[in-house]
C-alpha cells in the first residue's frame, strides 16, 4: 500500500518568516511542521519534503509527495538533479544551484529508495489536503515571527 503525502512551504515575505509543512492523506492526522524567521518560500517547500521523507524513510511500500511546488515536482519529473550533479552542481546556465544545502539531503532520501513519486496539484484550488498543509505551514510561519 503506497503513503500518499502532501508537502507546503509559506514565507511572509521572500525571505521572510516561513514555514513547511506535510500530511498524510486522506485523514491529515499524521502531520508535522516547523518553521524558521529568515527563509524563502522554495527552502520551505524543499524542508517540509526532506522532513516528510525523514518520517516515512523506514515505511514500506510506495511514496507518494504531492506539492504545488513546480520547482520541486520538476527537479525530480524532470531529472535537474542528474543535470546538477553531471555539472559539479551549476544550473543551466552555470550558476550554482540555489539551495543546494537542501537539495543534497533530499535527493539523497529519494534516491536511496526506488519507489517515491511527484505529482503536482494547483495551490489554492480546494484540494483539501493541500488546503490542510497550506495552513500548517502558515501557521508555523507565524509562529516563529
Amino acid at each position: 500500500m503506497s503513503i500518499v503525502i502532501y508537502t507546503d512551504g509559506a514565507c511572509s515575505g521572500n525571505p521572510g518568516p516561513g514555514g513547511w509543512a506535510w500530511a498524510i492523506a486522506p485523514t491529515g492526522k499524521a502531520k508535522g511542521s516547523g518553521g524558521e524567521p529568515n527563509t524563502t518560500n522554495q527552502r520551505m517547500e524543499l524542508l517540509a519534503v526532506i522532513n516528510a521523507l525523514r518520517t516515512y524513510s523506514d515505511a514500506a511500500g510506495p511514496i507518494e509527495i504531492v506539492s504545488d511546488s513546480t520547482y520541486v515536482v520538476h527537479c525530480f519529473r524532470d531529472k535537474w538533479w542528474m543535470g546538477w550533479q553531471r555539472r559539479g552542481w551549476k544550473n543551466s546556465q552555470r550558476q550554482p544551484v540555489a539551495n543546494r544545502d537542501l537539495w543534497e539531503p533530499l535527493i539523497e532520501l529519494v534516491t536511496s529508495r526506488d519507489d517515491v513519486s511527484f505529482t503536482w496539484v494547483k495551490a489554492h484550488d480546494g484540494d483539501p489536503m493541500n488546503e490542510l498543509v497550506d495552513q500548517l505551514a502558515v501557521n508555523a510561519s507565524l509562529s516563529v515571527r
